[in-house]
């Protein structure tokens, strides 16, 4: 069971306007596994949790097992990535 919520991930979401550095993210939110790309790195055709202008904010699972894995449900969410976007 997770306890990151939609709530969680919009305070996730609006630290990260304020100073997108991952060290003060998680300094900011302890315990909370978060995780930084580029947005190019994410498969175009997967939908963001949250979408803010500088960053996209994808939910990751880890209840496959081994491998981690995107998600677009809370209940299974262990965790965030960061996808920041391109500013061209």
């Amino acid at each position: 069971m997770s306890n990151l919520t939609p709530t969680l991930l919009a305070q996730v979401a609006e630290a990260a306007c304020l100073n997108p550095a991952l060290a003060s993210l998680r300094a900011a939110f302890p315990g909370l596994h978060l995780s930084e790309c580029s947005a190019d790195d994410v498969n175009a055709r997967l939908t963001p949790a949250l979408e803010t202008d500088s960053h996209a904010f994808y939910l990751v699972s880890n209840c496959g097992g081994h491998c981690l894995s995107l998600t677009a449900d809370f209940e299974t969410a262990s965790g965030i990535v960061i996808a920041a976007k391109d500013p061209d």
